[in-house]
């Protein structure tokens, strides 16, 4: 399988084509977000895990190849993955993936055979839409078991289709769809509907770890244990200036 995926990384190096960027602002630079406070709300409520704290853990810059996207989202917890891409037609997207799992350099696929460990999901902004893990239900159970593929020589790699692949310079993607989304949709892009992976260019990719935000009561119990433990230090600096020499 790992052939496979180097097969198809060379095909896409071949393939990636060179429009000129359509992007606000410059990817890469101090200020540039491709997640503003509504697409911040649309994340939420696809997770539908409450409120969410997330932290940019890596931006493409240029010059940057898969080794970089590993260095920055490896080992960071659940991530959010986004992508602006441009298709040969003009058309600009912004795309991305929920993967539950850490990234890693050196795990090949993250398999989920049951329906529980099936929770990562592809999403399409400029459409709206979502494309969950197929559930073992289906006709062929396995089908959806492939959430991640995990090597250095790799950028973010969702699905066995690939449902969502981005090549090792990380300038170029392509979508098919097998192991998310609605199985009669076999081949569709989740990015623009194209049949058969055709090509995306990469405008920019930006990382996002993800942690809950704390319940007010969490607040009240964190700030309660500070004030313990500034009571007891000063006791403690007290008890030891009033020690006998």
């Amino acid at each position: 399988m790992k052939t496979i995926i180097a097969a198809l990384a060379f095909t896409l190096a071949a393939g990636a084509h060179s429009a000129s960027a359509q992007t606000t602002g410059e990817p890469g630079q101090p200020g540039f977000s491709l997640l503003d406070d509504g697409r911040y709300g649309q994340l939420e409520r696809w997770l539908g895990a409450g409120e969410l704290n997330l932290t940019k853990v890596y931006t493409r810059q240029a010059g940057d190849t898969s080794a970089d996207f590993h260095a920055g989202a490896d080992a960071m917890g659940p991530t959010f993955t986004l992508l602006e891409v441009t298709n040969t037609a003009g058309n600009t997207y912004l795309v991305g993936g929920y993967n539950p799992q850490s990234w890693a350099s050196d795990e090949g696929w993250h398999e989920t055979a049951h329906d529980a460990q099936r929770t990562a999901f592809l999403f399409n902004f400029t459409v709206p839409a979502v494309y969950r893990q197929i559930l073992s239900g289906y006709i062929l159970p396995s089908q959806g078991q492939r959430q991640t593929f995990n090597e250095t020589e790799f950028g973010p790699v969702f699905g066995s289709g690939p449902d969502l692949f981005v090549n090792d310079r990380l300038d170029t993607a392509l979508s098919w769809q097998l192991s998310y989304g609605n199985p009669l949709d076999e081949r569709l892009s989740i990015i623009d509907r194209s049949m058969n992976g055709e090509t995306v260019r990469i405008d920019a990719m930006e990382i996002y770890a993800i942690s809950p935000v704390p319940e007010p009561g969490a607040y009240a119990m964190l700030l309660a244990g500070i004030g313990v433990l500034s009571v007891a230090m000063r006791l403690g600096r007290r008890r030891g200036e009033g020690a006998p020499a």
